[in-house]
């Protein structure tokens, strides 16, 4: 027996000597009761015996390890009390229990019946205790049984709350993308009705032609006819009166399509405002489409933690096979003390026959046999009801395994539903490209914003009131504004105006689908235009050091680098080349060369001539123009802080830090996706015009006088090219110029483009305000060719396009 159980009553015989037993024969009555005391304490020895655990490293494992009357105590476990228990702190291992299972009376005078009793008492009162202790661990086993029931009963209950979210939010997506779908549906089906109309009116424009060319052949075949035939005059004028009618006719038709046409673009820009709603609602299901991915994660804990308990009833169900097991050798066991007392009996039968005073002890012996017969029976019924909890822990082992699959099944149809979202997603993002550049073929290529800067403290104050009013009609709600000038209102309308609040960011959303066309494989050009001091270099640049004055340039970026980044998963990668110069008095500069102080002279002209050619896919090079490769904004951002310490900046009178130069930034970007081998090659121009000034108001003399005159030079080129555009000349003098040169695939090509018209609310400055509106409108009014996506194989000598 081990050290720590020294303190527990000792398991041996009575140590009285055979010398001081007394030799009285006991009464048969007190035979009985110590016959029956026996076989009841045998009994619920053998009864409680099964409740020992297996072996472990030699040893029996124990139920309860107490030592100096404590107990190890599981986590959730409450602590075994032992008040009113005669065990108290006592356990018992498998080889006491053997030990005492086994232990055989011995008395040096078998017909001592009284130091028999003696023996037999204490050896029952060991049994008692035993017995007792065995009681109280089954107790125990109870409660932890039904503590795990509970357990178990509320994981089930969660489980189940988990799935019916789950299909709540299944049918919330089926819902989403439903409305998706509809909404898709409605601007596809107004998208054909607005295409039939136009083709329509179209159609009957041709017709109109057609009249016209025939009643001028019949005016002059009249003509011809009028002194031949004078009998037919009187006919020829009544035709002639009726063919004037009809040409008015005509005329006020021509009208109608006209304020039609007007009509079309409101619709359009109504299609453009759902586009946008459409846009944020797939921002909204990719935000469901994650809080989806967290509800899967953390069922996906969930699946552990039931995984771990089913790991806890499979090593239950091994602890009751191994008592099953030791109930049935115990069984054995007691057959084998069954036949022991039989033959026991039948020496007590032959003693009975010769000592005819035991008559009475051998028939207690034969109830203590029949009681035995009793205790037998009792182990096979308790026998039959560990089969039955084995078979029920075997039920159970199978619903946790039924239930796993099902969890395995809710994860895999999850899965389905994440690549289908993602899919879906692709399958929106396409479309948000077509719809995109839909609209732009509908507005035409060249569309205009204007801007109005704020009122700074340096203008002149107003005695005239505002300069720019904006109308309030819903026709014309953000597009259209109103000037004031020499008493005259001028009205005009363009595809947005921005009021002097608006911030950058807000300017930056209206641009931002067009930002996105070069990674899609176009060519976009942006430029801002107006005279000096409007506001075109903050627009562009805004103000170094504020996050929150952030110009479109740096904006663009981020957003360009920010969409590789999404479109990652998608397959595609992306390679960039960013080049920037200037145009200075009719000059280019580099201003990304590392040599730029002694590339210029004492002039301002620099060393190297820098040559633009274009090619025949329209592209535009620039030759011994630096070009670096980025990969990411931060790398831009540190080039056009670079670039901007180059750039010619001076002082005038309308403008203390004046742009002396045309500032033209150009980003290539070639993109493949190796999941469908498709290449994109997309441009992005970005050009911020020096501004227009009067020279009776800016004060130049002298090197500000040169820059002044070769400024208002090239852009009065740029106004003479857009009035030949807009009147679809044959020859556009493109070559006029460097600056329209360089935009000639801008300007007249398959590009996407987009002027910013700055305006200043100075009353001094009204009157080139009102140039800068009219160029505006006129620039508005052009048609230049359709974007054409560039899907040509990037080359290892490819040099960067500005077209």
């Amino acid at each position: 027996m081990s050290s720590k159980n020294q303190n527990k009553p000792p398991f041996h015989h009575n140590t009285t000597s055979p010398s001081t037993t007394s030799t009285t024969t006991p009464s048969p009555s007190k035979n009985k009761c110590i016959a029956a005391e026996v076989s009841e304490e045998k009994g619920q020895k053998l009864g409680f015996e099964k409740m020992i655990g297996t072996p472990n490293n030699g040893r029996l494992r124990l139920a309860f390890s107490l030592v100096n009357g404590s107990q190890d105590l599981g986590p959730d476990s409450t602590p075994v009390s032992h008040a009113g228990s005669e065990c108290g702190a006592i356990e018992f291992t498998r080889e006491d229990v053997e030990a005492l299972v086994s232990e055989k009376m011995k008395s040096k005078n078998k017909f001592n019946y009284k130091e028999r009793c003696e023996n037999m008492m204490e050896y029952i009162k060991r049994l008692r205790l035993c017995i007792r202790w065995f009681q109280e661990l089954e107790g125990e086993y109870a409660f932890e049984q039904e503590k795990l029931r509970s357990a178990l009963e509320l994981t089930e209950r969660r489980c189940y709350e988990m799935e019916m979210a789950l299909k709540n939010k299944d049918e919330e997506m089926n819902l989403i993308i439903l409305e998706l779908r509809n909404s898709l549906a409605s601007l596809q089906e107004q998208l054909v009705k607005e295409e039939s109309e136009k083709k329509a009116a179209m159609d009957s424009l041709v017709k109109e032609k057609e009249a016209r060319v025939s009643i001028e052949r019949s005016k002059a075949c009249l003509s011809e006819e009028l002194d031949k035939v004078q009998a037919e005059l009187d006919s020829a004028n009544q035709r002639i009166a009726s063919i004037n009618d009809m040409y008015k006719l005509l005329q006020e038709y021509n009208s109608s399509l006209q304020i039609y046409n007007s009509k079309l673009q409101t619709d359009v820009t109504a299609a453009h405002e759902t586009i946008k709603r459409s846009e944020k609602e797939r921002l909204a299901a990719v935000e469901n489409l994650h809080n989806l991915r967290g509800e899967h994660k953390s069922l996906q804990d969930q699946l552990t933690s039931s995984i771990a308990s089913q790991d806890g009833v499979m090593k239950q169900k091994e602890a009751l096979l191994n008592e099953v097991a030791c109930l049935r050798m115990e069984l054995h066991q007691i057959k084998d003390d069954r036949d022991q007392y039989q033959q026991q009996v039948q020496s007590l039968a032959v003693e009975a026959s010769k000592y005819k005073e035991l008559a009475t002890n051998s028939s207690g012996l034969e109830e203590k046999c029949l009681s035995q017969g009793n205790q037998i029976q009792i182990l096979h019924d308790q026998l039959a009801v560990a089969e039955r909890k084995l078979q029920m822990s075997d039920t159970f082992a199978l619903e946790k395994r039924k239930e796993f699959e099902g969890q395995k099944e809710i994860i895999k149809e999850l899965h389905k539903c994440l690549e289908d979202a993602e899919f879906k997603l692709i399958e929106g993002e396409k479309l948000r490209k077509k719809l995109h550049n839909t609209i732009l073929e509908l507005k035409g290529n060249i569309r205009v914003f204007c801007r109005v800067r704020p009122q700074l403290a340096d203008d002149s104050s107003s005695n005239h009131g505002k300069v720019f009013s904006y109308p309030t009609v819903m026709e014309y709600l953000d597009r259209s504004i109103d000037m004031t000038h020499n008493g005259q209102k001028h009205s005009f309308i363009f595809d947005k105006v921005f009021m002097p609040d608006v911030s950058q960011e807000e300017v930056f959303v209206e641009i931002s689908q067009l930002v996105q066309s070069a990674l899609d494989g176009y060519k976009v050009c942006i430029f801002a235009y107006g005279q000096t001091g409007s506001g075109k270099t903050y627009t562009m640049m805004g103000k170094p050091g504020q996050q929150d004055e952030k110009g479109l340039i740096p904006r663009s970026l981020e957003q360009i680098f920010q969409t590789t980044q999404a479109l990652q998963h998608q397959g595609w990668r992306y390679e960039m080349q960013v080049s920037m110069l200037e145009i200075y008095n009719e000059t280019i500069r580099d201003l990304l060369s590392t040599n730029q102080d002694s590339s210029r002279s004492e002039n301002g002209v620099t060393g190297k001539q820098y040559m633009i050619k274009h090619d025949a896919n329209g592209n535009t090079q620039v030759s011994d123009l630096t070009i670096v490769d980025v990969q990411s904004s931060r790398e831009v951002s540190f080039l056009l802080d670079r670039a901007a310490q180059s750039r010619s900046v001076g002082r005038t009178q309308m403008n203390e830090q004046s742009s002396r130069s045309h500032f033209v930034f150009t980003m290539r970007i070639t993109g493949v996706n190796e999941s469908t081998e498709q290449q994109v090659q997309g441009v992005l121009n970005l050009i911020d015009l020096a501004g227009s000034e009067r020279l009776s108001k800016s004060g130049s003399t002298g090197d500000r006088l040169k820059e002044t005159q070769a400024i208002n030079k090239s852009l009065s080129s740029l106004a003479d090219v857009i009035f030949a555009l807009a009147k679809k000349e044959d020859h556009v003098p493109f070559r006029n110029s460097k600056l329209t040169y360089l935009l000639q695939p801008c300007l007249g090509g398959d590009s996407k483009t987009l002027m910013f018209v700055n305006l200043s609310p100075d009353p001094s400055s009204a009157g080139e305000s009102l140039c800068s509106l009219r160029f505006a409108a006129r620039v508005n009014a052009c048609e230049i060719g359709t974007p054409r996506r560039q899907l040509n194989i990037r080359t290892s000598n490819s040099r960067l396009s500005y077209g």
